[in-house]
């Protein structure tokens, strides 16, 4: 069975990371974007991230420009922009494609394990989120306009 920990991608740095990296701890990932409605998100990822992350518990954001060119910077831009309005702690990732023929695997599985509403596949827009298990599956998808905070629950019983 395939599982999120056989998959890689590529740092915001450039270097190219196993998800294995992460095999043991409880992941949120999320398709991120700097220039959107629901970019002050990081602010609840973040305090996710600085709450649990002693206990096994980590976020990777996966920048994307795919809804209304919303994260259109350089991976340079990404960061930096991460770093100084958000103090962004978690794992970022280079700009990834979340739907269509360009897709990455890692998101191409991510749906095909949780479909949204009505079974639609596909990604709706920036800030969709996919709590993972210790051992690599997909628990649950989350909407984008699902706060950070309201899937702490969840978050805690995967702990």
């Amino acid at each position: 069975m395939t599982t999120v920990h056989d998959f890689k991608a590529t740092a915001l740095d450039g270097t190219e990371r196993a998800l294995a990296d992460w095999r043991g701890k409880v992941l949120l990932i999320v398709n991120v974007a700097s220039r959107c409605g629901l970019t002050p998100q990081y602010t609840g990822l973040e305090a996710l991230q600085r709450k649990y992350a002693a206990r096994g518990f980590e976020v990777l954001g996966f920048p994307c420009n795919q809804f209304a060119g919303q994260e259109p910077g350089s991976a340079e831009e990404i960061r930096s922009f991460c770093s100084t309005k958000y103090d962004i702690s978690f794992p970022l990732f280079a700009k990834v494609d979340v739907n269509g023929d360009g897709a990455h695997p890692l998101w191409k599985h991510l749906k095909e394990e949780k479909p949204g509403l009505l079974g639609i596949e596909a990604i709706k827009w920036n800030f969709t989120k996919f709590l993972v298990d210790r051992e690599g599956r997909v628990i649950q998808r989350y909407a984008p306009t699902d706060e950070p905070s309201a899937i702490e629950r969840d978050i805690e019983a995967a702990l």
